[in-house]
């Protein structure tokens, strides 16, 4: 059974495209779980309005306080696969737009490896792409220090096996990306693979929640706050 989740909040725009784009890819009894943080938009009803049983929505109540902002949408993640049913998940954003071969491709590599990421499009807010792939902004990597220093692990770009999953819990309370530390979790106790074929078109646009492939314009304070809190979880759970 596949398990596709999704963080959704106030994605409106993008959410219907995004879902129609995987729903054929599915078996009947696969699933999308979505964890919604309260979206003000029509975000829940334009996910109802599709109307298939393969798609439940989950409330996100976190209580949690976020040190950073990057924490809510992490906890967001969390509360979806904490509803996860499947022996093999995907991690999807709200506003990309997957490839038809995505689920076949990554499948097929999940037999030889337990987490595995793929390259993918870089897109304009309507889907338009250059021929620009991710990796030609950042490369992917592997390796304990190379992503505590920058992550090269892209969570709509992954997925991974029930195990890698459990092995990763308890998550982070604050700093630590829920893309980056199941990578990390995954270089420690799994094997990793990957492959450059484009298999999504990322989507960016003036409300996307991450920067990532961006200009990083954060302070130096900021920095080495949110590497302290990636250097203590890894220490305190013997990950390096």
């Amino acid at each position: 059974m596949i398990s596709v989740c999704i963080a959704t909040y106030n994605g409106e725009n993008y959410i219907r495209q995004q879902l129609m784009s995987i729903l054929p890819q599915l078996s009947e009894n696969d699933e999308i779980v979505v964890s919604d943080d309260h979206s003000s938009d029509r975000t829940n009803e334009v996910i109802s309005s599709i109307n298939d049983p393969r798609i439940r929505i989950i409330t996100h109540d976190a209580t949690i306080e976020a040190k950073f902002t990057i924490d809510r949408s992490t906890y967001n993640f969390a509360n979806a696969l904490s509803h996860a049913r499947g022996d093999i998940i995907f991690l999807c954003d709200q506003d990309d737009y997957w490839l038809p071969e995505k689920v076949q491709t990554m499948v097929s590599l999940l037999t030889s490896s337990d987490l595995v990421m793929s390259d993918c499009l870089i897109g304009d807010e309507t889907l338009n792409t250059t021929g620009q792939v991710y990796s030609d902004i950042r490369p992917f990597r592997t390796g304990m220090l190379t992503n505590f220093l920058k992550s090269h692990y892209l969570g709509c770009c992954m997925a991974f096996k029930r195990e890698v999953y459990q092995k990763a819990l308890p998550f982070p309370k604050h700093g630590v990306a829920h893309d980056l530390w199941i990578g990390l979790t995954a270089e420690r106790y799994f094997k990793i693979g990957y492959t450059e074929q484009p298999l999504m078109i990322y989507r960016r646009h003036s409300d996307t929640v991450t920067a990532s492939g961006k200009t990083n314009q954060t302070s130096l304070f900021f920095k080495l706050s949110y590497r302290f809190y990636i250097a203590k979880a890894i220490l305190s759970r013997n990950i390096f």
